[in-house]
């Protein structure tokens, strides 16, 4: 798979079929508009592509919001991937970017640099300064510069539109299952393993801590976990913890995965925390002694839980 951080790309895919969107997530939604656009490219014998922004432009727009994402860069690229994407093109949304007007963007970037043969866009797509620009601008100017629009019918499940802002309020509500149905995999965060304050270790639980960095945070509280660590394809059950450390007057946020069997030293080793199950909220203990109390029996419940779950 190519992939360019600007829209100078080879010759060799223009006049191909490409997908534009953000694609956070790259949920059932998104998975439905890789499949059409890729039913098209192997109909025509073209390359079918993708037409992505990092940022996020919400995220360039309100320099506020620090956790949001849904999939990091990396891993939202091994998924196009996946869904048998030739090639990414990875516009930086800068401020320069952000004032591009609709027409300018279909023109400049869509017409001159990319030429393609057919556009694939939800139905809820804008784009341009200002998000002025919509599906019936693209189809407007489809004749002038020689391509087709698909505009393809949101996926819904149960009746209900799946979006990433509807996977996002699942998290957030640490609705962890349905959040899982749509995307069509388990949810993770990975991060690398720092040193920590060793409060799980003078507990009797050896932790691992790892940044959050601008994923989504979910239901703050505890989580029945799996963790692949490194590139050791053996996957581990754990209990993870999020949340502030009330009990020990806390004020930063904290993911703290304490992995069933692993009783060693894991600093910069590279984790990936699947979330399987909510199972309670957050709370501040007396002292430390119902503290430890209540981790043991989190520890029962999360090794109950990951009995019969796996990592879609």
């Amino acid at each position: 798979m190519d992939n360019f951080s600007s829209a100078n790309i080879s010759n060799r895919f223009k006049r191909s079929a490409v997908a534009i969107g953000n694609f956070d997530g790259v949920h059932k939604g998104h998975q439905k508009i890789f499949a059409k656009a890729k039913k098209f490219s192997k109909k025509n014998k073209i390359k079918f592509g993708i037409l992505t922004f990092t940022p996020l432009p919400v995220m360039f727009f309100n320099k506020k919001i620090k956790n949001h994402r849904l999939v990091s860069e990396n891993h939202k690229l091994k998924l196009f991937k996946k869904y048998g994407v030739d090639f990414v093109i990875n516009i930086k949304f800068n401020k320069t970017f952000s004032k591009q007007s609709a027409e300018n963007f279909i023109s400049k970037t869509i017409y001159k640099k990319i030429n393609p043969k057919f556009i694939f866009v939800s139905s809820n797509f804008k784009f341009g300064n200002k998000r002025k620009g919509n599906i019936n601008l693209l189809k407007k100017f489809s004749n002038k510069y020689d391509y087709r629009l698909i505009n393809t019918k949101a996926f819904k499940y149960k009746k209900k539109i799946v979006s990433s802002t509807r996977i996002r309020k699942c998290l957030q509500t640490g609705n962890i299952n349905l959040a899982n149905i749509l995307l069509s995999r388990t949810w993770f965060i990975d991060g690398v393993v720092r040193k920590g304050k060793k409060l799980g270790r003078k507990l009797g639980f050896r932790t691992c801590n790892i940044r959050v960095k601008n994923y989504i945070l979910p239901k703050i509280g505890i989580y029945a976990v799996k963790v692949l660590i490194g590139d050791n394809k053996k996957i581990f059950n754990g209990a993870a913890y999020l949340g502030f450390r009330p009990t020990f007057k806390g004020k930063e946020i904290f993911l703290e995965i304490y992995i069933f069997g692993i009783n060693k030293n894991l600093y910069k080793k590279r984790l990936n925390v699947y979330f399987l199950k909510f199972i309670r909220r957050d709370q501040k203990f007396k002292n430390s002694r119902k503290l430890i109390d209540q981790m043991n029996k989190d520890v029962i419940s999360a090794k109950k839980e990951l009995k019969t779950k796996l990592i879609p």
